[in-house]
């Protein structure tokens, strides 16, 4: 089995826990409102048809308010980078069947990961086309290309000086909600914004598979509220400050969103952007929006500020995906080359490169591609698994230190759970097949990796290093 070195704390560098409260809800809530809400509520009203499928919103957050909690033990009771890489590691078994979990995790996400950052850059290069006018594919390749390597230059440093251009970042995604909350209040019109269509709420099949792709949207614009886990070795006092950030984040995107969605919808017809596919407005939503009320000058303006919120979200997103690959190789649960440490800056640049690549590459798909294919690619292993491990370390450890115990415990994991459940089954089933063959290939690449290393389930357990 590849087996990273321990770090001499004397001769190489580590990471330094300089992320407070501020910092890491910042961090959340910059990868949490992203460009989501601006790109993808021409998306979710095409999935049901109408405002009615606001309801998946509804859904989505249920289902991330339950899983927040089981993030919010998790990370408090084990600190440090990866995240859930080291609950399924510790929940399972570290030397067997947590090490099958924690490599298929790290797998899926080298792959999700991207994805998600992705969708970033697809945002960005859409509301880009807003400004530049004429806009071809190859123009929007090189533009994602582009921003992709800004944002890995700019993550290419010590932990301090990202932990100010986070909140700098923050204020910037701060400003460009409240601009479009205060806007759409002022002109807010009911009749616009609910308008049914006939049978909006007709509880067929039909129904209940557009209500579970509007959640699967609605997650998409969630997810990030357990953004500071992947970076718990650098967060000062985990146990206060990973529940409330997680809290504090879900909390004020739930208001964020409902704002922002109604805003639009209380302005802009639904009818001009459904289905999205059919409107190229639907590509900057928010600019046509803006246009509607103040003009052209204004839209052109706050255009530059969801470009900003954009870049934070991928910014946010890099900065906390790359500690996972590190963390798993450092343990030697992944590849070994992952577990390096910057010579002098002390931050995983290998996996930092390898992530920030592959997300520029996966931004040459479409939206609704990339969001599927991430969802269900992460939801086997990592959300489902994880709440199955907290189960498992509640009986195997129940003296483990947890500074956070989730309230209520087991119902919000068990309603988490089934939420997941009902989200996966109601995916088109070519998605399902890239998510389950995704983790075939995975499996089959650990099974070849750990027998070439002599490691289970071919040989000796190891004990990971620490």
């Amino acid at each position: 089995m590849n087996q990273s070195t321990p770090l001499d704390a004397a001769t190489e560098p580590h990471l330094v826990r300089r992320f407070g409260l501020l910092p890491a809800t910042a961090l959340n809530m910059t990868n949490m409102i992203g460009v989501g809400p601006f790109i993808t509520i021409p998306l979710l009203m095409s999935a049901l048809g109408g405002p009615q499928a606001m309801l998946g919103w509804v859904v989505a957050l249920i289902i991330v308010i339950c899983d927040g909690m089981v993030w919010s033990e998790l990370g408090a009771a084990m600190p440090g980078s990866g995240g859930s890489f080291q609950y399924l590691r510790e929940a399972f078994g570290s030397a067997r069947i947590g090490r099958l979990m924690a490599f298929l995790f790290v797998w899926q996400f080298v792959l999700s990961g991207p994805l998600e950052i992705a969708s970033g850059y697809i945002g960005f290069s859409d509301y880009t086309s807003y400004l530049w006018k004429g806009m071809t594919r190859p123009d929007a390749i090189a533009l994602i290309t582009a921003i992709g390597v800004i944002n890995i230059a700019l993550l290419y440093r010590r932990i301090n000086s990202i932990a100010k251009l986070t909140i700098t970042l923050w204020i910037g995604t701060l400003i460009t909600v409240l601009a479009v909350i205060i806007t759409g209040a002022m002109h807010f019109s009911s009749h616009v914004a609910f308008d049914f269509p006939p049978g909006a709420f007709n509880f067929s099949l039909g129904f209940f598979l557009g209500v579970g792709a509007a959640s699967r949207i609605g997650i998409y614009d969630y997810l990030g509220y357990y953004d500071v886990c992947y970076i718990g070795d650098e967060v000062r006092d985990p146990g206060r400050v990973i529940p409330r950030s997680i809290l504090i984040s879900t909390a004020a995107v739930a208001v964020i969103y409902f704002g922002i969605n109604l805003s639009i919808i209380g302005v802009v017809p639904w009818r001009e952007f459904v289905p999205a596919a059919q409107h190229v407005e639907s590509n900057f939503i928010v600019s046509i929006f803006m246009q509607k009320i103040y003009g052209t000058t204004v839209a052109t303006v706050f255009t530059l500020l969801v470009l900003w919120t954009a870049f934070g979200s991928v910014f946010a997103l890099l900065l906390g995906y790359s500690r996972i690959p590190y963390a798993a190789a450092e343990r030697g649960y992944f590849f070994r080359v992952f577990g390096r440490l910057h010579p002098t800056k002390g931050f995983p640049h290998v996996s930092l490169l390898v992530l920030g690549v592959i997300s520029i590459g996966a931004g040459f798909f479409s939206l609704g591609t990339v969001i599927d294919a991430l969802i269900v690619t992460r939801i086997l292993v990592q959300f489902m698994g994880q709440i199955v491990g907290l189960m498992l370390l509640r009986r195997r450890a129940p003296d483990l230190p947890r500074p956070y115990r989730m309230w209520l415990y087991p119902v919000p994991a068990l309603v988490a759970l089934l939420g997941w459940v009902f989200v996966f089954a109601t995916t088109e089933a070519r998605v399902i097949l890239f998510g389950v063959g995704a983790l075939a290939v995975g499996g089959i690449i650990f099974l070849y990796w750990s027998w070439r290393s002599r490691a289970w389930p071919f040989g000796y357990e190891v004990a990971e290093a620490k």
